[in-house]
């Protein structure tokens, strides 16, 4: 599971260099207006990506602290052990399937 909070760090930062508005000479910029409507969906495309990326290294790192406790596998909301088949699909997850279900409705 480190493995994977490393790669996401990765991939964040990888996407934020990717960024058409992290470079300092972007404001300066007199860009024709396609080319800095292109640079704003691209923004905004990276900038949803990050914050996909972010939260899904908050949980992995959740339950890393999680395993160093002794309560990694438990569902946060039922307190009863989340099925080994869900936690290889999804390490990182906090719910059993029945409490996911009833959070998102």
């Amino acid at each position: 599971m480190q493995k994977e909070a490393k790669k996401l760090q990765k991939q964040i930062g990888e996407l934020k260099q990717s960024d058409p508005f992290a470079d300092p000479d972007h404001a300066l910029d007199n860009a024709a207006v396609d080319t800095d409507v292109r640079e704003q969906v691209g923004h905004h495309t990276i900038e949803a990506e990050v914050k996909a990326l972010q939260r899904k290294l908050t949980d992995v790192e959740l339950a890393l602290q999680k395993m160093q406790k002794g309560k990694y596998g438990i569902c946060e909301r039922c307190g009863k052990p989340i099925p080994v088949a869900r936690l290889k699909i999804l390490p990182e997850a906090r719910f059993d399937i029945e409490c996911e279900q009833k959070l998102r409705k």
